[in-house]
């Protein structure tokens, strides 16, 4: 495989790639071949995801041969300057994007000192000094929800430091919100969008579950759930302006199905790396493990879909990350912030890669095909 995406050699992956002339497809990959998998029972990767068993199903659908992978990878490396080609998109399609924040303890002490500091990053090492003093490690073995943490709980608002995060970090609510909307999520190989307004903001490494409309995981993929640190900083209450932008949620390479190889207890233990490349010199890495979360992925998925709230083509859920950069790039103090030009790598052994480039809202490619143009397209093509 090329190492760009870095597949495993064992799994079953499917993705979409916008086909000239043609459209989005469903895809999977084969010895390192992709397949166009696309037909009137597999109109959509929703479809594909409803079913009970989609690894098998995609095992039994041959399929049109579209090349190499390493040629769309190539195809898809610069393609926000020419969409005219075979290029790989969100491997998703009709499902809500949905997102979990504050899930990890350290993340979650970041998002404390970001709201103390009130969005502002000359503030940010006196705050965290006097956070941590009082905070120190002491939530990184606590379970959200749990007798011990309604205890921290107390302690806390007893020491003044409480906040809305810690509620949510170890309270017995996680919070979830909707990070994208249908179809709006870009792939491999794009820009990821910084709303213009922020001067302070970084990736979110994720793992993201892929659910379907009854609440079953089927598979997992990677993804950036670009932060606006001194937006959501000034309020919580700018969550939307901070989350949700122009090419701000990133997926892929590939959704990995659930098969023989890969389960929920794989995404349980698994390990994230996070790679920046600026134009400027500047490299900086980082990691976030699964293995610290402080809420297990089904909690978080039952606490998302049920009967209190029904999603009829599934949905996306980004997990929340344990990364948050304190690493000073330019002003001594004020930690990282991106520059347009970054490159943003994050990867996982069993996922892949997942690399876009830095670029702001305003300047990404404008998001044009939306459902209505997606419905038309499936119609066109006797599909639907």
């Amino acid at each position: 495989m090329p190492s760009e995406i870095s597949l495993p050699r064992s799994g079953t992956f499917i993705g979409r790639v916008w086909r000239p002339d043609i459209g989005p497809a469903v895809v999977t990959v084969r010895d390192g071949m992709l397949y166009d998998i696309t037909c009137r029972d597999v109109p959509t990767v929703r479809d594909l995801l409803e079913s009970d068993d989609p690894a098998a199903r995609v095992r039994d659908l041959k399929g049109e041969p579209l090349g190499t992978l390493d040629a769309v990878v190539t195809s898809s490396r610069d393609h926000d300057a020419d969409r005219g080609h075979l290029h790989l998109l969100a491997p998703c399609d009709l499902q809500v994007v949905k997102a979990c924040g504050v899930t990890f303890a350290r993340s979650m002490i970041e998002r404390v000192i970001e709201e103390k500091a009130a969005g502002n990053p000359s503030l940010a090492a006196k705050v965290r000094e006097r956070v941590t003093a009082i905070i120190g490690d002491s939530l990184r073995d606590l379970k959200a929800g749990s007798p011990a943490a309604t205890a921290v709980k107390a302690a806390l608002v007893e020491e003044g430091i409480w906040s809305q995060y810690l509620e949510v970090g170890i309270g017995p609510d996680a919070e979830v919100f909707t990070k994208a909307p249908v179809l709006s999520s870009v792939g491999w190989g794009a820009s990821v969008g910084l709303h213009p307004i922020s001067r302070w903001n970084n990736p979110e490494p994720e793992i993201v579950l892929a659910v379907d409309s009854q609440g079953r995981v089927k598979g997992a993929t990677l993804g950036n759930d670009v932060n606006l640190r001194d937006v959501e900083g000034r309020s919580a209450l700018l969550l939307g302006k901070a989350k949700d932008n122009n090419a701000s949620s990133a997926l892929g390479p590939f959704i990995r199905l659930f098969d023989e190889t890969y389960g929920i207890d794989d995404i349980r233990t698994a390990d994230l790396d996070l790679a920046i490349r600026g134009t400027d010199g500047f490299e900086m890495g980082g990691k976030s493990t699964m293995r610290e979360i402080s809420r297990d992925p089904l909690d978080l998925v039952a606490q998302t879909i049920g009967r209190h709230h029904q999603y009829p083509d599934g949905l996306m859920l980004f997990m929340g990350t344990l990364f948050a950069p304190v690493e000073d790039r330019d002003v001594a103090g004020e930690g990282f912030t991106h520059k347009i030009g970054d490159v943003v790598t994050i990867s996982n052994p069993e996922l892949g890669a997942l690399t876009n480039t830095v670029a702001l809202s305003n300047h990404a490619p404008e998001w044009t095909f939306g459902l209505a143009a997606f419905m038309r397209n499936l119609a066109s093509r006797g599909l639907i």
